[in-house]
């Protein structure tokens, strides 16, 4: 089984789903899981976990994201993107500066109101299922943040930026909303993500090219292991009679008296355990997220 996450660039008409379930086929394993879906319409950098990996998805999820976006203004859509019925079109007749003051306005935190073409679940029902049967139900609005937004190109009545934002943030809203405040309406013309946390457009592999490596057995190559998505915190190696404390999921009492507030917790013999955090009134490394299995251990042991 491969342990480990795989930037994946999802083409255009896949969902994130789809992207999962063909990679069940080419790398034939079925534990993978994708770390927050992208539209069909839209492409980009699709990081998704594998074996142990799969634990670090609601950690991914949570990373901020980076978008290149063109928004179409004076076309309002039910899906607010340009796939949607158009329910409005209207005269745009903003200037180039009014259109910057406005997006700027919605840099830092901000409440978004969910779009109803989204997955989010309402009494156990996806929301875009409720809206295909023609049923719109109130949403309440929930706080995002936009770190950046960079304008690129105002070639009216499009508007192309890129924009770096928290988890749970909707750019077809955001080109929404921005319409809105514009006086003209707006819907999303393109999106591509080019940014999750460490994972970029440039080093994104499609499914073709993961498939070719799969075939010529060199798709390790491009796997990032779940030790080296933690490389930026420190490594905190046991003592050896502490190592069944390891091996049993416990605490251990932190000997070296370094109190890091979260490291990469390793037994005496270097076999990589997980992530565990610093509680200051046990004076112990807790775990926080577990990645060796008792399998692991019992090879260790006996290589030695």
């Amino acid at each position: 089984m491969i342990n480990g996450i795989i930037n994946v660039y999802k083409e255009k008409g896949y969902t994130s789903h789809d992207v999962v379930a063909k990679l069940r086929g080419i790398l034939k394993q079925k534990k993978i899981g994708h770390t927050g879906t992208l539209d069909p319409d839209a492409e980009g950098v699709l990081p998704v976990c594998l074996g142990k990996g799969t634990k670090l998805c609601s950690m991914l999820t949570d990373k901020r994201k980076t978008y290149e976006a063109v928004l179409h203004l004076g076309i309002t859509t039910d899906t607010q993107d340009k796939s949607g019925r158009i329910l409005k079109e209207t005269l745009v007749s903003c200037t180039d500066e009014e259109v910057r003051t406005c997006m700027e306005s919605f840099l830092g935190e901000q409440m978004q109101i969910p779009p109803m073409y989204s997955a989010l679940k309402v009494q156990g029902k996806k929301l875009y299922e409720l809206a295909r049967e023609g049923i719109e139900i109130e949403r309440k609005p929930r706080p995002v943040t936009f770190y950046d937004i960079q304008l690129q190109e105002i070639s009216l009545p499009y508007v192309t930026f890129s924009v770096t934002c928290s988890k749970g943030t909707y750019i077809r809203t955001l080109c929404h909303d921005i319409g809105e405040k514009l006086g003209c309406g707006g819907c999303m013309d393109k999106l591509l993500r080019t940014q999750v946390d460490r994972f970029h457009l440039s080093d994104s592999l499609k499914l073709s090219e993961i498939e070719a490596l799969a075939k010529e057995e060199r798709i390790l190559e491009r796997i990032v292991t779940v030790e080296e998505m933690f490389s930026h915190l420190p490594a905190y190696e046991t003592e050896p009679r502490l190592d069944k404390l390891l091996e049993n999921g416990n605490p251990v009492p932190d000997r070296k008296q370094q109190r890091f507030q979260m490291v990469r917790m390793y037994t005496s013999t270097h076999v990589f355990v997980g992530i565990y955090a610093y509680q200051e009134e046990t004076r112990q490394y807790k775990p926080e997220r577990i990645f060796c299995t008792p399998e692991d251990f019992r090879y260790n042991k006996e290589k030695l």
